[in-house]
């Protein structure tokens, strides 16, 4: 028997919309992009012609009695609004990141989603990047020995600010909103929760609406430092990921390819993962405790963006898990609120408890 296919509601056309979640969902078995909402009807029919219905309200998809699950990709400072309605509507969740403003408004999103037993995940997608699926299976293998140190960076080089919600701090935007959440994500994902937080978030461009630059570091019990650093006046750019353990270190310099594929309007095939997300750039390693140390080529794991929204079908038809924990998305959202803190009181802020 053919399963109908779940009709998916998306809120929001900019560059997440448009590029990562429309893509990503026309292209997942199990799912139907049905309804769009956007102020711009004439962008979303060039980009995805006669097929889904374009609303210019998010409340009016919203209430649309067909649509089985909302995905929000509107400005950082309407998620928590819009992903309420919808779950008081009913309607499955995705909201894009950061999940919310701060971890108040996460925790009631979470226990909102209980209440009405609907799937809540968070698109934190860089999980499916070429380079961390490639540190997981590193750091699983145990060839770097533990690992004492841990850098991560995302660098752009845009010197001039631009009028947009992203670079307005009223409306949520900011860069440690932007690709902070990706970052203390990652390192969640390879180290576990951290003691404390320092960070330092400035914007550092004049004119500048909000924060265009931080580094964040993560103080582990043990003694692990992780280095997390973002940047607009990045025109060279920081390696992507440096690992740093007792029998060696890593670097992988490059970023991911999927963004700049689904940019350029490729699309995944359904059912042909390996052809999809292909990181041609080996990362480095040098190995050796004794004389000098070995320089090996590690080869780079295909991204796998497609997995998330796969997972999410199959977690609404109860097949699968939640490809993002609600208890996850909580916690980089708390790291998120710390660094804040930690940024304006210029100390360290110890996360026990929070």
């Amino acid at each position: 028997m053919i399963e109908k296919p779940l009709r998916v509601g998306l809120i929001g056309f900019g560059y997440a919309g448009k590029t990562f979640h429309a893509p990503l969902i026309r292209t997942t078995p199990g799912l139907e992009l049905a309804a769009v909402a956007s102020s711009d009807a004439g962008k979303v029919r060039a980009a995805l012609g006669d097929g889904p219905a374009v609303l210019s309200s998010a409340h009016e998809l919203v209430a649309a009695a067909d649509i089985d699950l909302v995905v929000i990709a509107s400005p950082n400072a309407t998620h928590f609004e819009l992903a309420s309605r919808a779950l008081e509507a009913g309607r499955h969740v995705v909201v894009d990141k950061p999940f919310t403003a701060n971890a108040g408004e996460a925790v009631q999103l979470a226990a909102l989603a209980r209440e009405q037993d609907r799937l809540l995940s968070v698109f934190h997608n860089r999980r499916w990047d070429s380079t961390t699926c490639t540190a997981k299976k590193l750091l699983a293998s145990g060839m770097l020995g533990e690992i004492r140190y841990a850098a991560m960076h995302y660098d752009r080089f845009r010197p001039q600010p631009v009028e947009r919600w992203k670079e307005d701090a009223a409306a949520g935007g900011g860069l440690w909103m932007d690709l902070g959440p990706h970052l203390l994500d990652e390192a969640l994902c390879y180290f576990g929760q951290p003691l404390a937080i320092q960070a330092d978030i400035a914007a550092v461009r004049p004119g500048a609406g909000a924060d265009d630059s931080f580094h964040a570091r993560l103080r582990y019990a043990g003694g692990l430092r992780v280095d997390l650093q973002a940047s607009m006046l990045g025109a060279i750019a920081r390696p992507r990921l440096v690992l740093q353990g007792m029998r060696g270190s890593y670097v992988k310099q490059g970023l991911d390819p999927q963004e700049a594929a689904l940019k350029a309007g490729r699309l995944p095939a359904p059912g042909d993962d390996a052809a999809w997300g292909i990181d041609e750039e080996d990362g480095v390693a040098m190995l050796g405790q004794d004389g000098e140390p070995r320089r090996i080529a590690v080869p780079t794991e295909n991204g796998a963006y497609p997995a998330y929204y796969r997972q999410v079908a199959e977690a609404i038809r109860g097949r699968a898990a939640n490809p993002v924990p609600l208890d996850e998305a909580i916690a980089v959202m708390r790291l998120l609120d710390a660094g804040r803190e930690s940024s304006l009181r210029r100390c360290e802020v110890a996360l026990a408890g929070k």
